[in-house]
C-alpha cells in the first residue's frame, strides 16, 4: 500500500510539473509575441475563432501521456473524485481537449491581464501574469492574492483532469475570468506583487 501511494503521488506530482511546463510555454509565447488582448468582449471573440496552440502539441500530449495513471488511479478513487473504470479509456482524450482549450483560454487571459498592467504604466512582470492568469482563471469571482508568487498549479491540473473526465465545459467560466480581468486594479497589483512576492521572487 505504501509503495502504491508513493507510485500515486510520483504520477500526480509529474503531471503536476507537466502542467506547470506547459502553461509557462504557452504564456511565454503570448509575451514574447507581444500579443495583447484589449477587452474581455475581444478575448470571447478570440476564443471563440480557432485555437492557437499548434506551437505545443509536444507540451500538451505531454501532459495526456502523464496523465493516464492519476485517472487510472482516479477511477480507484485513490485521488481527486471517483469515476467508474468504463471511463478511463475516453478521459485522457478528453484531458488532452482539455488541456488544449485551457491552454488558449489561459493565453488570452494573460495577453488581457498583460494590456491591463501596460494600460496602468507598471511592468508586465512575466511572474505576475501568470499568476493573475492562472488565479482568475481558478476564481473569477475572487481578486487575485498577489502576497506570494506561488502558482496554483495543483489546483489547475485538479481542474483541468475533473473537467476533462466529465466533459465540462469552460467557456461560462473563462468569459467570467475575461470580465474580472478587465476590472483589474493593475496598479494596486502591482505594487503590492513589488512590495510583497515580486520582490522576492527567484529568491526561496
Amino acid at each position: 500500500m505504501r509503495r502504491a501511494g508513493a507510485a500515486g503521488r510520483k504520477a500526480i506530482d509529474t503531471l503536476v510539473e507537466g502542467v506547470g511546463r506547459l502553461t509557462d510555454r504557452a504564456t511565454d509565447r503570448i509575451l514574447l509575441a507581444d500579443v495583447r488582448v484589449t477587452s474581455a468582449a475581444e478575448g470571447s471573440r478570440l476564443l471563440a475563432g480557432a485555437a492557437d496552440t499548434e506551437a505545443l502539441p509536444e507540451k500538451i500530449q505531454r501532459v495526456v501521456v502523464f496523465s493516464l495513471p492519476v485517472v487510472r488511479r482516479l477511477a480507484r478513487g485513490a485521488r481527486f473524485t471517483r469515476v467508474p473504470w468504463v471511463m478511463v479509456g475516453s478521459s485522457t482524450i478528453s484531458i488532452g481537449a482539455t488541456s488544449r482549450t485551457g491552454v488558449r483560454e489561459l493565453q488570452v487571459l494573460a495577453a488581457l491581464v498583460t494590456h491591463r498592467l501596460e494600460s496602468a504604466d507598471v511592468p508586465a512582470d512575466p511572474q505576475l501574469v501568470k499568476k493573475l492568469a492562472i488565479d482568475l482563471y481558478l476564481k473569477p469571482k475572487r481578486t487575485p492574492d498577489v502576497a506570494n508568487d506561488r502558482l496554483r498549479l495543483v489546483r489547475l491540473t485538479r481542474k483541468w483532469v475533473v473537467d476533462g473526465v466529465f466533459g465540462r465545459k469552460t467557456a461560462k467560466r473563462t468569459a467570467k475570468a475575461l470580465a474580472a480581468a478587465e476590472r483589474l486594479d493593475a496598479a494596486a497589483l502591482s505594487a503590492r506583487w513589488a512590495a510583497g512576492a515580486g520582490a522576492t521572487d527567484g529568491s526561496s
